[in-house]
């Protein structure tokens, strides 16, 4: 089957052009001046007049039905991956798990089998490292040559998935040998967890006390720690995640000045939430935003520094760290305690219309919004040029954005498999229209396509931006 999308602007990392795009299968063949319309013959045609042509997002952190504290993330790799075509989002890189004591391997098949048959997207996979030895070492290698070419440590956590310095050290210099990408959560676990005890031993059980009890200068550390350790490791490449602080993000911003292989990506939720209004809300309410690294103050400038780092390149990426737990029954686990609110927020549905309002805002122009939700996490992440952007050559996921509409957020009306909404009445000036996914609309008219098990595996190449 062919299909044209026609009259749309197309929007990619260079520029914004009015073109047709013509797909013919799952690829993308031909972007032509649309006065050369009528030469052209397709199965189907879209017409996207007055709208945006932009490639199919690419969530580079998600966590499908994640087992954390005693539960399981509510999304499975079915309900997870649907909601996210609903927002425009068409590929997703997810994090398989070893755990501590765990064969790798073993925790990458786990995730192949939750995930295969199950997903209406494409999809592919981070490994995360709970247990730095001689064997997971040796396991970084071959999976590289699987297609799993970035692994995940941890400075928080312990006992569940933290590495010591040395560890990290160790998995760094094995790294740096095969042209994998170290992905870091940076915090410093160990005074965290001292800093939890007091605040509990002292009464102080609130949800809003998991971010007191994890300050922004435990990020910025652990940020300069891991940095320092990737040079120790003659330039390990580094891509922190989830960062949420302004002294983080100046240590990124320093690394990258001096020309090292350092990168970083933020959140939706550190760009539009904070501390006092969602931690802090009353009650109970807060554990609805408990995630790690936590909701920053809206008394500091977090938000507007992240907003620069991100038109600056100091940021590269947006990614949601996708992680939802429902409220009734799971978040209600830390009822008198906030060490035992399980850590995450749902918002895979949300990333390409929160980033979206920052161009609405004048945070950052169009071009830039595509870079960060799609063309820079296929570069980051070995995707490049199959995805990431609409070029002749590449699969044809198309996502069609209307400006002129709106989109109000909230539990009655998204997909994921949540009871509550992290973004409840926010509402964004733009709407995913049509979602195209290797040539097959999925979504159209806020109507679902797509299918179960339609959502291929992808093999990730080494990173771009490495030499």
């Amino acid at each position: 089957m062919s299909l044209l999308v026609k009259g749309g602007t197309v929007i990619g990392p260079t520029g914004a052009q009015k073109a047709d795009v013509l797909v013919d299968g799952e690829k993308i063949v031909a972007l032509f001046d649309p006065q050369y319309r009528q030469s052209v013959q397709a199965d189907e045609v879209i017409d996207a007049t007055g709208k945006y042509v932009v490639p199919g997002g690419i969530d580079a952190h998600t966590h499908m039905e994640m087992p954390f504290g005693g539960t399981s993330a509510s999304d499975t790799f079915d309900t997870g991956t649907r909601a996210a075509a609903f927002g425009g989002t068409t590929t997703i890189v997810d994090f398989a798990i070893q755990k501590t004591g765990e064969v790798v391997q073993d925790g990458l098949d786990a995730w192949h089998t939750k995930a295969d048959g199950n997903c209406h997207i494409d999809y592919a996979f981070h490994m995360i490292l709970g247990g730095v030895d001689d064997e997971s070492l040796k396991a970084m290698d071959s999976l590289v040559g699987e297609g799993i070419t970035s692994f995940k440590l941890f400075m928080a956590y312990p006992g569940v998935f933290y590495s010591d310095d040395g560890q990290i050290l160790r998995a760094m210099q094995r790294a740096r040998e095969n042209g994998a990408l170290i992905m870091m959560h940076a915090e410093n676990g160990i005074a965290i967890d001292v800093l939890v005890q007091q605040a509990l031993q002292r009464g102080e059980t609130d949800p809003i006390y998991h971010g007191i009890t994890r300050p922004e200068a435990l990020e910025a550390e652990a940020t300069s720690r891991a940095i320092a350790l990737a040079s120790v490791a003659k330039d390990c490449p580094l891509y922190i995640v989830h960062l949420s602080a302004s002294k983080a993000l100046e240590a990124v911003a320093a690394a990258r000045n001096d020309g090292r292989n350092v990168f970083a990506e933020t959140c939706p939720q550190y760009l539009y939430l904070t501390l006092e209004d969602q931690l802090g809300a009353p009650g109970f309410e807060g554990a609805k935003w408990v995630c790690s690294t936590p909701l920053r103050s809206k008394h500091e400038h977090h938000a507007r520094d992240l907003w620069k780092g991100l038109r600056s390149n100091d940021l590269a990426v947006v990614s949601t760290d996708h992680c939802p737990f429902c409220f009734k029954d799971q978040k209600e686990m830390g009822i008198g305690d906030f060490s035992k609110i399980p850590n995450g927020i749902g918002g895979v549905e949300h990333r390409v219309d929160l980033v979206y309002q920052g161009v609405v805002d004048g945070q950052l122009s169009l071009e830039r919004w595509v870079e960060t939700i799609a063309t820079t996490p296929a570069r980051m992440f070995g995707l490049y040029p199959q995805k990431g952007i609409i070029a002749p050559g590449s699969d044809a996921d198309i996502v069609i954005y209307d400006p002129k509409a709106t989109t109000r957020i909230g539990v009655e009306t998204h997909h994921m498999n949540m009871d509550y909404s992290a973004y409840e009445g926010v509402e964004i000036a733009g709407r995913v229209g049509t979602v195209i996914s290797r040539g097959e609309v999925i979504v159209a008219d806020g109507n679902y396509h797509g299918r179960k098990g339609r959502g291929k595996y992808l093999k990730r190449g080494l990173s771009s931006y490495l030499i």
